[in-house]
């Protein structure tokens, strides 16, 4: 049993640390290219949603992965031990601030035209 949790856990926190900021390449292979799909998609029915729609999915898979990482240590560790709040907390607000650093700098990408709509000519 304590494996099965150890394996599943292991799993959802490396998903998580994939999608999640703290892996410094993820960005460009994992969370701009779903946040662009997501955009695009949104695009093609309402052209100015895109950016909006990019934005969100770009939030959404960092949350995800956070989210992923959390459930992914809860899951691993036995239920008798209990994470510090203090901890928690502080990572939670650490965590907070780095997406919305990224996220102002794929703001600012979009805007100065470096990444674009793909139907744009």
């Amino acid at each position: 049993m304590q494996k099965t949790r150890l394996l599943k856990g292991g799993l959802l926190f490396i998903i998580g640390y994939l999608l999640s900021p703290l892996s410094f390449w993820n960005d460009i292979f994992i969370n701009i290219p779903i946040a662009y799909g997501l955009g695009f998609l949104a695009g093609l029915i309402h052209k100015p949603l895109f950016l909006p729609v990019m934005i969100f999915g770009y939030w959404l898979t960092n949350a995800a992965g956070f989210i992923l990482m959390h459930y992914g240590v809860v899951e691993a560790i036995d239920k008798s031990d209990k994470l510090d709040k203090k901890k928690t907390r502080r990572q939670l607000i650490i965590n907070i601030i780095a997406s919305l650093v990224y996220t102002a700098i794929i703001f600012i990408i979009v805007k100065l035209g470096w990444l674009k709509f793909p139907l744009d000519y």
